[in-house]
């Protein structure tokens, strides 16, 4: 497959990231070009987009963090809604599309809700990232102030909490040893499957 980009038709062989110079305007042209496929994923800053066709590991590594993440939500018996895909926008700052993101703490903020308002709602209280092909920036979560971000860069379970106006690495807010925890399941579902991962998560915590 060769990478396509025009009006009519976009393209993108898995593993494709491509970057181009473009406004607020022809992002949105892209958004409704795009409309509810999945992929590629679509970023903006000003003045710059983005297009990422994911690869299959992607996709996976991903899956397995929010699975990790809703076993251990549910072993604290928290409540939290899930969201995915997602696509994160403020009017000619930012647009972004998390692969997961977790209401936690605000999880009565969007109860019930069909679309979520970047610039009145609170945002997602944990977000979730794989990066595979080096597209994600930490930073691209500033304008939101989402309070931490995990960030899966190179099998290794990176946990960003915001401080003061900047991402700084350390531990999970809610899970203390998550990025252990995240290495096992890794492991297990690298030589074995997601499922078989899940499984020994389960049974570690019960004890």
């Amino acid at each position: 497959m060769h990478t396509v980009i025009t009006p009519e038709r976009i393209e993108l062989p898995p593993g494709t990231v491509v970057r181009m110079l473009g406004s607020w305007q022809d992002y949105q042209v892209l958004s409704q070009q795009l409309g509810d496929r999945a992929f590629p994923r679509l970023k903006y800053r000003p003045g710059k987009i983005w297009l990422m066709a994911p690869l299959p590991e992607h996709g996976r590594d991903a899956s397995l963090l929010a699975d990790i993440a809703k076993v251990l939500l549910d072993h604290l018996e928290q409540r939290y809604d899930s969201f995915t895909p997602i696509t994160m926008s403020l009017p000619e700052v930012s647009g972004i599309e998390p692969d997961f993101c977790f209401y936690i703490e605000n999880w009565r903020s969007v109860v019930g809700k069909s679309c979520i308002d970047w610039q009145s709602d609170p945002p997602p209280d944990l977000v979730i990232e794989a990066d595979v092909t080096s597209y994600t920036d930490i930073n691209d979560y500033l304008p939101y102030k989402v309070p931490e971000v995990w960030l899966l860069k190179n099998k290794q379970l990176l946990v960003y909490r915001l401080q003061a106006e900047n991402y700084v690495i350390t531990e999970s807010s809610y899970f203390p040893n998550v990025r252990e925890i995240v290495q096992q399941c890794l492991q297990i579902a690298n030589e074995q499957t997601t499922s078989e991962a899940i499984r020994w998560l389960r049974n570690l915590l019960r004890g």
